[in-house]
């Protein structure tokens, strides 16, 4: 079912809680804080990779490493416009900050489905406790939400104006209704506080930094391929999904963030492969010799995920740049690194 009105349409009844006096001052200008959670994670570390680039640029990372790593951040340890704190956004952080990037939440289904009542209350809470430090500190603040809102759609591709089919007691509910509420969040403190918010709605993403294995698709494929086990298929392996490379979403990320558009946009490529399709592409570029098996598949896996990405084109200026037959060697290349596989000659 559509929504009557254009998702970008929703008005703020009040005007946004006044920023730092710091944004103001005539002699000083300084630099924009941005605080990123989940920022030592899969895609929160190549944002803060791209935010640091700016010199004008403090970042602030809050993570639990619950399914983030350290390591993803160490060559920006110790740097003077960086600061990493281990902190879980379920509890209250008080910084001050101009912009929050929420990346906090597991995304794998292995990992939310370890701990579903977590995911739920990183979701609820998390998203809570964000908009509560924006409300305080007059800060933008931009969710990273989900293709999983749309569930198994009954619309393809998916335009930020479907309102999904989701199922919401299913064991992936934690997630896919976690970032429901998440977005339902966002939208009654824009409207009734005047916080200044953006949603993205994102879409399968893969690249170096992905955890080896998370059960993704693209990670488990590469994986399997290096360590010549045959390619797990979910069947009947005509689902298809549709996958962006990470450098293209921080990218949409950034512009949403810089842009005048509260969202959701979608974010993502429209692409589309079936798994099948998927397995053999791995298996032609990385590891020819190995055989595809089919498994059987998990509950509530939606058979199609593609993204309408009008909106992203038109408000953003946004589409993605890297095909995958191009970005899978260079997630091959990382991986190959971390397991310790040298190409053979």
């Amino acid at each position: 079912m559509a929504s009557s009105a254009s998702n970008g349409e929703h008005k703020s009844t009040k005007p946004p809680p006044t920023p730092s006096p710091l944004r103001n001052s005539k002699f000083f200008q300084s630099n924009m804080r941005i605080l990123v959670t989940g920022g030592a994670g899969f895609i929160g570390s190549h944002l803060v990779d791209k935010l640091m680039e700016n010199e004008k640029n403090e970042v602030i990372v809050a993570d639990n490493y619950f399914t983030g790593s350290k390591d993803n951040l160490r060559k920006w340890i110790g740097h003077p416009r960086f600061e990493l704190i281990r902190h879980d956004v379920t509890e209250a952080l008080l910084v001050e900050v101009d912009q929050i990037y929420h990346l906090a939440c597991p995304a794998s289904p292995i990992f939310y489905k370890y701990n579903p009542v977590k995911t739920i209350k990183t979701n609820v809470i998390g998203t809570l406790n964000m908009l509560g430090l924006a409300k305080r500190v007059g800060a933008r603040i931009l969710l990273t939400s989900t293709s999983e809102v749309y569930g198994d759609p009954l619309v393809h591709p998916q335009p930020e104006s479907y309102w999904g089919n989701v199922n919401p007691i299913g064991v992936r509910s934690c997630y896919d209704e976690g970032k429901r509420v998440a977005e339902t969040l966002m939208f009654d403190y824009h409207r009734q506080h005047g916080i200044e918010i953006r949603i993205a709605r994102i879409f399968n993403t893969y690249g170096p930094r992905m955890n080896i294995d998370d059960g993704r698709v693209v990670s488990n494929f590469i994986a399997q391929a290096l360590r010549d086990e045959p390619l797990t298929v979910q069947s009947p392996g005509t689902q298809t999904r549709s996958f962006c490379y990470v450098s293209d979403m921080v990218d949409g990320l950034i512009r949403l963030m810089e842009g005048e558009n509260t969202g959701p946009i979608n974010i993502g490529n429209p692409g589309e492969f079936t798994m099948i399709e998927l397995a053999e592409t791995v298996k032609e570029l990385i590891n020819p010799g190995i055989e595809i098996k089919m498994v059987e598949n998990t509950p509530d896996d939606p058979r199609q995920r593609k993204p309408d990405i009008t909106n992203a084109k038109k408000l953003l200026g946004w589409e993605p740049k890297i095909k995958l037959r191009d970005g899978l060697p260079l997630m091959e290349a990382d991986f190959r690194l971390r397991l310790g596989v040298a190409k053979k000659v």
